[in-house]
Parts: structure tokens; C-alpha cells; sequence
């Protein structure tokens, strides 16, 4: 886990772990309602050199960008109670990094090797951060993580 109490421990983490992904990688990001997903995209994306505005896909479920790697943002909040594959895996698959927001509701539809961080809301300023790896390039991303200048 790791202790967050600022925004800009929150882009430094975001900027990290830009540096190291590549293609093809699937990264999820959960957490209640005002959690900082959204926030923690938006960092993500500048770090890969995005430069249009990147905002929460909510209604359109995906956005595409374009930086160092191409980069899918996916809020997939409104799929909570269906079972519509929107063609997920041609995203996965498409030599791009790939940052799920809410994705327990396409859980039926992830890959099996990923990265997954959970945001939990402390208070207004305060977030823990707990990161999971399942296969080994992932478990890679995430001791680049777990570096202690990436925390307060």
C-alpha cells in the first residue's frame, strides 16, 4: 500500500508508471465515487504525452489518445448491470496502454495478466493506494511503484 496526501504525490505515481509501460498493457483503476480516478488518468495521460484535454469517458465508455504509446481511457461505470462486450479485447490487442476505470463491471471481459490499483478515499487530501500484479511484467510495474521517492 501506499500512503497518499497530495495531489502531487498522486501525478508523481501517474508519471512513474508512464515511463514504464508499453504496449498492450491493461491497467485498472478502482475506487468509490470521488476516489481520484479520473484525476489519476489525467496525470497518467500528460506522462504519456497526451496533449488534448483528457476527462472522464463516462457517456462514451472510451476515448482514444494519441502520445509516446496510444492510450485508451475507459470509464466503464455505465456497464454495471450489462453484459455488452464493446469489442474490449481489439483494445487490449491494439498496441496501446490501456487504463480501465471501474472495471468490476467487465470483469468477465479483462485480461488475465494486469495491473490493478485501488484507491481508497482517506479524507479530503489523503488516499491509499493499494497495488496488485498478476504476471510478471506487471509484477515489475509494480515494484517501480512501490519505489519510496514515488510516496510522501
Amino acid at each position: 500500500m501506499i500512503q497518499v496526501e497530495s495531489l502531487e504525490t498522486t501525478k508523481r505515481i501517474a508519471e512513474k508508471l508512464a515511463q514504464v509501460v508499453s504496449e498492450n498493457d491493461v491497467i485498472l483503476l478502482n475506487g468509490d465515487l470521488g476516489a481520484g480516478k479520473t484525476t489519476f488518468s489525467q496525470y497518467f495521460g500528460k506522462a504519456l504525452g497526451v496533449k488534448r484535454t483528457i476527462n472522464s469517458p463516462t457517456f462514451n465508455i472510451i476515448k482514444s489518445y494519441k502520445g509516446r504509446l496510444p492510450f485508451h481511457h475507459m470509464d466503464c461505470y455505465r456497464l454495471e448491470h450489462s453484459d455488452e462486450d464493446l469489442g474490449f479485447d481489439e483494445y487490449f490487442n491494439s498496441d496501446a496502454v490501456t487504463l480501465i476505470e471501474w472495471s468490476t463491471f467487465i470483469q468477465d471481459y479483462l485480461p488475465e495478466e494486469r495491473l490493478e490499483i485501488n484507491i481508497k478515499y482517506i479524507e479530503e487530501n489523503k488516499r491509499v493506494f493499494e497495488i496488485k500484479s498478476v504476471g510478471q511484467h506487471y509484477n515489475q510495474l509494480k515494484e517501480v511503484l512501490k519505489d519510496d521517492d514515488a510516496t510522501d
